[in-house]
């Protein structure tokens, strides 16, 4: 019955179509069945572009995570408050439900996902919803579902209403039969954890959407993302992060990676920024869906002593976690994102000395405000 169902809407849709010689069939995009080649390397995209006076409708999924409430804030105050939609399937807190637009949004409700987009006319995604290294290792099943099965939902629904995706990737995409010292935009990838097999996975799925259905499919990937005002969910690189808060509290901290264990990191403002110079970038700038990008590469030991020059008492001892320590050595030391420099030209402007000055400040403002109070 469900196919002569379609059968009678396609035959609908035939006669509808049909003008002067020639017609044109169309179809749902869930059902179509296009060759490979239906949108060549140079066709357009169906994204639409936006302009001074009509910017892009913004939906953040995910977007209670580490980085979706401070992109929210960057993109409202380049589009507007009410063109920048956050969503999760966590309640707010007061300070982020009042300032702009939340809904609720379950990526693996395909249907309210539709319904979303559709109602408040969404023209860019930013899908942020997932797992992460630590925690995808601990809950597996979640994991494929949320980051695997999510994802599909997000790629269908934004292929069918020509909606700009951004998908953020990560260094755990790579594995440890990758380069290391750097890695490059296109290489062996086979990572070890089920977060890094997830966006390996969702790299290939968008440029597959690209070719195949002409989604404007757009992915970067982070290195380890260092934020002030905002907790880490869960990830290898975590320790970069907890690290100031213990500093400026109370002189000491515990790591779970060895002192010697390089890896590429970032201070939220450049990763924010990269991610909006990335979506706004014209389509024609963009030799490949997926880029690296990248900012510093340190040591725990290397960052104990650049926060020594501002806590000079400051202690760092060592407690590895052996799966995180696993994880880490399966990751590269840096990343060549000459690509991205060279098409749209990202540029980084926090070094190490920068993100400690930063961090340090931010903490330890926090922490006179709270002795104060």
């Amino acid at each position: 019955m469900l196919a002569l169902g379609m059968l009678k809407q396609v035959a609908s849709v035939t006669a509808q179509t049909k003008a002067s010689s020639c017609w044109k069939l169309v179809l749902p995009l869930r059902f179509l069945g296009s060759a490979p080649d239906r949108f060549p390397q140079d066709a357009k995209l169906h994204s639409t572009s936006f302009s001074e006076a009509e910017p892009p409708r913004v939906l953040i999924t995910g977007g209670l995570g580490q980085l979706g409430v401070g992109l929210a804030s960057l993109l409202r105050k380049r589009f507007g408050k009410d063109n920048v939609i956050l969503s999760d399937i966590k309640k707010p807190p007061a300070h982020v439900f009042h300032s702009g637009p939340f809904v609720y949004a379950d990526i693996l409700d395909d249907k309210k996902l539709h319904e979303i987009v559709v109602n408040h006319r969404i023209s860019w995604l930013f899908h942020y919803s997932a797992l992460l290294s630590a925690v995808g290792e601990a809950n597996v099943a979640l994991a494929r579902d949320v980051n695997i099965t999510g994802l599909h939902n997000i790629l269908d629904v934004a292929a069918e209403h020509n909606v700009r995706l951004f998908v953020p990737s990560t260094i755990g995409a790579f594995g440890p039969t990758s380069p290391q010292n750097p890695a490059p935009d296109l290489c062996i990838q086979r990572p070890r954890t089920i977060y890094g097999v997830s966006k390996v996975h969702a790299e290939l799925m968008g440029e597959y959407y690209y070719y195949r259905y002409g989604l404007d499919f757009r992915c970067l990937r982070y290195p380890g993302i260092i934020s002030a005002d905002s907790q880490p969910g869960g990830g290898t690189t975590d320790y970069a992060v907890q690290i100031f808060q213990a500093a400026v509290k109370n002189g000491t901290f515990e790591c779970n990676l060895e002192a010697n264990t390089r890896l590429p990191m970032m201070y939220i403002n450049d990763c924010l920024r990269a991610t909006l110079e990335v979506m706004e970038a014209p389509a024609e700038r963009l030799s490949m869906r997926t880029y690296n990008i990248s900012a510093m590469s340190f040591t725990p030991e290397e960052l104990a002593q650049a926060l020594r020059k501002h806590v000079p008492d400051f202690q760092i001892t060592y407690c590895v976690d052996p799966l995180r320590q696993a994880i880490a050595e399966s990751w590269p030391m840096s990343l060549d994102d000459s690509n991205a420099r060279k098409d749209w030209g990202w540029n980084h402007d926090f070094d190490l000395p920068e993100l400690v000055a930063t961090m340090i400040n931010f903490h330890g403002a926090r922490t006179r405000i709270t002795q104060a109070n």
